[in-house]
């Protein structure tokens, strides 16, 4: 359904990355009571919907605990996944740490005995009242790592799912003035795009933060299911075996080259981060932009052209999740200062200052937020969970996928590599993780 467009003719300041701010190594630790410090380690952008939040949070923070000093660090998501279990095998841990979620990650770190099971804090404190369902699941992990099941080792506050941002000017310069509601549709809207000399879709696939061509993929596969989300969550949980030559993977993987052929994705992919996609698309090269939430905010402020979104025509699932999640160290001498801060982060206020700024709270009230195209956004949100259409992310199941994926990604979009090449490399990959996470 084509919703109304919002018009910025003003480029608010280039937003920049977040810098490591802080030596992964070297997080203070604290002690227990007040008057000591208590350290927040955490990732996201100041400018974004959830550091925005935090930002509330802290001052709520300090209001509740006067007399502790707060060493709040930002670093960035790539130097967590990388040196997380680093950080948190030393004797100076953060007291509370956001971490990425999936076996791959979070699943890891909980095998480890590098965070603290929060179970009965989560019930304690009734934060399972407010994350539950599909956006509890990558927040429990049994004694192996795997998500579904098992204790509570983190806690979501945001969700997320994948959608294409669209530039008005460039649609009706192609003659599309319909959004599309089948992916053949889609199609023609591209092909038309491209005879009027436009790249359809700003991507990127650099094996480091080159995240849009993986999104592209399994998006497509996400289609390609159809409403029968037994083949993602047998995939995605680890459950029954899957044939990558086969299904939704086959389908999705086949068009997902053909797409790269036709060159909807754009050319010279490999060597561009999420980051360069996402300029090409504010800098009007490019009609459209793969991405989830976390740049919904940006593109509010910096778009000079009329825009909206759509999530991917003909699609009954769709990519997305829970966000990253808020987790103890199991060496951390605050904890219960610590549960004071997810608690906060689930505040009504954080939530629906979160929710105002496009954030998808999981805890918030969609009907508080004025700006219409937010409050629009934020319920196809609440309707993705209600129906448990979400397909969660590719790189969740087994540890090292997401640098697999990449690289594959990296192949097929040069043209170095074929689906049917990919698939039997997933499939090896896959079975191999799948094996060593059943051993434990």
């Amino acid at each position: 359904m084509k919703r109304s467009p919002i018009r910025r003719r003003t480029i608010a300041a280039a937003t920049t990355l977040i810098a490591a701010a802080a030596a992964l190594t070297g997080c203070a630790g604290s002690s227990g009571s007040d008057g000591d410090t208590f350290t927040i380690v955490q990732y996201e952008n100041p400018d974004s919907a959830q550091g925005q939040g935090w930002a509330l949070a802290l001052e709520m923070f300090k209001e509740m605990h006067p007399d502790v000093t707060v060493d709040f660090q930002t670093t960035s998501f790539d130097a967590i996944r990388q040196n997380a279990k680093i950080m948190l095998s030393g004797n100076d841990v953060p007291d509370v740490m956001e971490f990425n979620k999936g076996n791959a990650d979070g699943g890891q770190l909980a095998a480890q005995g590098l965070l603290d099971p929060i179970t009965d804090l989560v019930e304690e404190r009734g934060w399972d009242e407010k994350v539950s369902g599909g956006m509890a699941s990558f927040a429990r992990y049994d004694e192996n790592g795997n998500a579904g099941s098992g204790d509570w080792y983190g806690v979501p506050n945001i969700g997320e799912y994948v959608m294409f941002y669209y530039n008005e000017d460039l649609f009706e310069q192609a003659g599309v003035t319909e959004i599309p509601t089948t992916l053949d549709g889609f199609e023609s809207a591209m092909d038309a795009m491209l005879a009027a000399g436009i790249t359809p879709i700003s991507s990127s696939a650099a094996t480091s933060q080159g995240f849009n061509q993986m999104w592209v993929w399994y998006s497509l596969v996400s289609q390609a299911a159809g409403d029968d989300r037994s083949a993602i969550d047998d995939f995605m949980f680890l459950k029954e075996d899957i044939d990558f030559s086969t299904g939704p993977w086959a389908e999705g993987t086949q068009r997902f080259q053909d797409w790269i052929d036709k060159g909807y994705v754009g050319e010279d992919l490999g060597g561009l981060s999420f980051e360069q996609a996402t300029v090409n698309f504010l800098s009007g090269d490019t009609a459209m932009l793969i991405w989830n939430n976390g740049e919904f905010a940006r593109i509010r402020e910096q778009a000079t052209f009329p825009w909206n979104y759509f999530t991917l025509p003909g699609a009954e699932l769709s990519m997305g999740s829970s966000g990253h999640l808020w987790g103890i160290p199991a060496k951390s001498d605050n904890k219960d200062l610590a549960a004071d801060w997810i608690d906060i982060t689930l505040s009504p206020e954080v939530q629906n200052l979160i929710g105002q700024k496009g954030g998808l709270p999981l805890a918030g009230d969609t009907s508080t937020i004025d700006d219409e195209i937010t409050r629009t956004f934020t319920e196809r949100f609440d309707e993705l969970v209600e129906s448990d259409a979400m397909t969660f992310y590719p790189d969740y199941p087994v540890p090292g996928f997401l640098d697999f994926i990449q690289t594959h990604m990296q192949a097929m979009s040069n043209g170095n590599e074929t689906a049917e090449e990919y698939l039997d490399a997933l499939q090896q990959f896959y079975d191999d993780g799948k094996a060593a996470a059943s051993e434990g």
